[in-house]
């Protein structure tokens, strides 16, 4: 050991100018890089066509799928360039209305104003000027096909964005069988379409935000201009500027960081990824917010209550979508409260059952060997387990190893008198119940507080389930949604907005927009739109 501490000393000293050497490498290498790489980009284009591809090149790191191609002229030098990235622009968009018309030029129409001869004659719908190599290197990025010719410290980007896409397919997490059958797409020009499709107004108003230092992701504001409030569209707007961040990989990204509590189990925006729903929010005063790459579409200001209303409820009958809402709550209830309802009684108030029931549930129970509230949380646990397992699993056998594995489970913890036939009833309705909820961020929020409810059951019975719920209760009225109180219209309570909250009334009755939002235009209906009664009609038939 003497000889170790004599040691001891050398591989302190050892490590730590290693270390320094390390440092001192990493600082000069960041020295070197840092702040020339930003150098470059801010840099105006030069007018030599080498020196603009050699700075290019040196940016990208000589990328495998940078494309360059030289234009030659009479004497053999080249007089223009086209540089695109082959992986994501449309090669035929670029070979018939890029190159054909470049290589097709006269050398003399290009030893002229090269750049007006380019602006006016090249067949491109989107064509933007740029004189920085910074803004050369983003539209590169983006798909564009760059255009460069000698003697001219500017360039040109032709918009040819391409490569492979998913096409417009069936939505997979919010389907209906009555209405639209599209879906959002990882594309935000197809989603931009599905929208501009629906909606034929100038009204419309677009804004588009570059947000990612590495990603560069595109993200779109839409809002329809005298219907939704200018001052949710500004703190919406505000937000998403505040946004510095090196990447945004999926509109969940943007959720988190414009959301208005960050530390609450209920969602306050919505996402979707049906066009139909984007519309009709934004009809209804909300702002909607597209981000390149995702399927998923966010709505915001929310309330509580759009969360239980379905794109269906407004293409079938109204009788039959104010009952299926009415379900939707009622199977919230159910999921957050009958597990803790049954550990609570089970085991404080057994009073409150009738004696045959009393028995046969004590009967259940003579052999099981843990109290009721470690009864329930393994099983719910268990069948979390089994729901993730049928989401990872492949497709083909996932939903059959869930079901199959969830039924042997359950009879063999029954016939081994780990838990009683009651507690599996109650967690099978209980997650049956959860899957009604159509929104599975509303569901997963059910599911959460479903815990912490079973726990106060099993340790203060049916007064730590009120104490629950009245925090609950204060919890939910004191949030907001981009300054929309998040309980509207129940609290504060708006008596107009009630005619699609829990029941959807008749089309015709429903004249003003449901969302609070001090819009302009609150009328959505002409005044002579009503329900016919039953005197219309027979005063219109002794007419004819």
């Amino acid at each position: 050991m003497r000889w170790f501490g004599q040691l001891l000393p050398f591989f302190r000293s050892s490590g730590r100018s290693q270390q320094g050497r390390r440092k001192a490498q990493h600082s000069s290498s960041g020295a070197g890089q840092g702040p020339a790489r930003s150098a470059d980009l801010n840099a105006a284009l030069s007018r030599s066509l080498k020196k603009n591809l050699a700075d290019v090149r040196r940016l990208l790191g000589d990328s495998a799928d940078l494309t360059v191609r030289e234009i030659g002229g009479s004497e053999g030098d080249s007089v223009a360039a086209v540089l695109y990235l082959e992986s994501i622009v449309d090669s035929e968009l670029v070979n018939r209305y890029v190159m054909t018309p470049l290589m097709e030029w006269t050398v003399g129409k290009l030893t002229g104003d090269r750049i007006a001869h380019v602006r006016e004659n090249l067949p491109v719908g989107r064509l933007q000027e740029l004189n920085k190599m910074g803004d050369l290197v983003t539209y590169l990025l983006n798909g564009y096909s760059i255009i460069l010719t000698d003697g001219v410290a500017a360039t040109f980007a032709a918009a040819t964005t391409g490569g492979e896409r998913r096409s417009v397919e069936e939505p997979s997490s919010q389907t209906v069988t009555r209405g639209p059958k599209e879906s959002f797409t990882e594309s935000i020009l197809t989603n931009m379409t599905l929208l501009r499709r629906r909606i034929k107004s100038p009204d419309l108003r677009v804004e588009s935000f570059t947000i990612g230092r590495k990603t560069g992701t595109f993200v779109n504001l839409l809002y329809l201009e005298g219907i939704t409030l200018p001052a949710a569209v500004k703190e919406i707007r505000d937000r998403l500027a505040k946004i510095d961040v090196d990447s945004i990989l999926d509109s969940g990204y943007i959720e988190e960081f414009i959301q208005e509590e960050t530390w609450t189990l209920f969602p306050t925006i919505q996402n979707t990824e049906r066009p139909d729903a984007v519309a009709a929010g934004l009809l209804e005063g909300q702002a909607a917010i597209i981000v390149d790459g995702s399927p998923f579409a966010l709505l915001a200001p929310s309330s509580f209550v759009k969360f239980f209303q379905s794109s269906e409820d407004y293409y079938s009958r109204y009788d039959i979508a104010s009952f299926l809402r009415i379900i939707r709550y009622i199977s919230f209830l159910v999921s957050i409260l009958l597990p803790s309802l049954y550990i609570a009684i089970t085991t404080f108030h057994q009073e409150m059952l009738p004696t045959p029931l009393l028995i046969s549930l004590a009967s259940q129970r003579e052999g099981v060997p843990f109290p009721a509230l470690v009864e329930a949380l393994l099983m719910e646990l268990t069948f979390e387990v089994l729901r993730e397992a049928g989401v990872r699993m492949p497709r083909v056998v996932g939903p059959a190893i869930s079901i199959v594995g969830a039924l042997v489970l359950g009879q063999a913890a029954v016939q081994a008198g780990l838990v009683s036939a009651a507690m599996i009833i109650v967690v099978s309705f209980t997650a049956i119940a959860n899957f009604v909820i159509p929104t599975t961020n509303m569901s997963a929020a059910a599911r959460l507080i479903r815990f912490f409810m079973m726990i106060l059951g099993g340790t203060l019975g049916l007064f730590g389930i009120m104490s629950g719920l009245m925090v609950l209760l204060i919890h939910l009225v004191s949030l907001k949604s981009f300054g929309i109180p998040y309980m509207t219209p129940l609290a504060p309570f708006i008596w107009n907005n009630m005619k699609d909250v829990l029941v959807r009334v008749p089309w015709p009755i429903m004249k003003k927009r449901p969302m609070v939002s001090g819009q302009h235009n609150a009328t959505r209906q002409a005044d002579s739109m009503r329900v016919p009664s039953g005197s219309d009609r027979k005063r219109e038939g002794g007419d004819r």
